[in-house]
């Protein structure tokens, strides 16, 4: 009796989170449990949000980075506030590190090299993400590549081709939905979006996977116009990515976490 109690508030909790997830179309996936712990009922994994620091070993300074890693960062502005909003995500920009204090990003006046300490400076949070097992020579890769492009224009009509396709496809990333067939439906909804857009021009997610990309370590195969900074985010090591990757990227650690307290009421 109490192990058919635990089946039906287990069952209960699936489909509340399930419900939830519906509103705001997240990603989802099943696992059975591990060799220790084998569960009747397969556990739903959602596509997860947060970032918040666990304890004091997840912050840490820039020379721990290395030539390659991923920074993802959001800032207190209207337009950070808008991205995430879009994408339901808490970061709203991505740059590559190059190495010796700086990194490769693509901003409204095109792609450039900038420091990292004038990068954190306008940030409120920024985290850093690493493809596992990047030899020295694919991360030199990475960083020729991400070079290569500095000088080359902002991808303004590829960011207006996401806006729409931020709500439609929620469509393809149904709770339940197999991954397989998520990722086929995002590749198929975002190319009617991206028909016009080119590769020429970069926006910052764009620019990081097709470093990745054009160096030979492709960490997805779908097309880099199609990727936000928050998709980068869940492509994380224990997140639900809503496309496929080749290989998820593990967490190095918060570069800048800033609580933005909220402004007091006026009485």
């Amino acid at each position: 009796m109490e192990q058919l109690t635990k089946g039906v508030v287990v069952k209960r909790g699936i489909l509340l989170g399930v419900g939830l997830a519906i509103l705001q179309g997240c990603a989802t996936q099943f696992e059975s449990g591990d060799a220790s712990h084998v569960s009747p009922i397969p556990l739903l994994r959602f596509q997860g949000a947060s970032i918040e620091p666990q304890n004091d070993a997840d912050l840490i300074a820039p020379a721990d980075l290395r030539p390659g890693d991923i920074i993802l960062t959001s800032t207190s502005t209207l337009r950070s506030a808008g991205i995430q909003l879009m994408t339901f995500a808490p970061v709203s920009h991505a740059a590559v590190y190059v190495g010796n204090g700086q990194v490769v990003e693509a901003v409204g006046p095109g792609v450039q090299v900038r420091s990292l300490r004038r990068l954190l400076e306008e940030e409120v949070l920024a985290l850093a993400l690493r493809y596992p097992e990047l030899t020295a020579l694919q991360a030199q890769s990475v960083r020729g590549v991400a070079l290569e492009k500095v000088g080359r224009s902002f991808n303004y009509v590829g960011v207006a081709a996401h806006m729409p396709f931020a709500i439609n496809r929620r469509l393809c990333e149904l709770p339940l939905l197999p991954a397989a067939v998520r990722d086929v439906c995002l590749r198929g909804l975002g190319g009617l979006y991206h028909l016009a857009t080119g590769n020429r021009a970069l926006f910052c997610s764009q620019l990081v996977l097709q470093s990745y990309q054009q160096a030979g370590v492709p960490i997805t195969d779908a097309d880099s116009r199609l990727i936000s900074p928050a998709d980068i985010l869940h492509m994380r090591e224990g997140d639900v990515s809503s496309f496929r990757v080749n290989q998820p990227l593990r967490l190095v650690g918060h570069l800048k976490y800033q609580v933005v307290a909220a402004a007091p009421l006026a009485h």
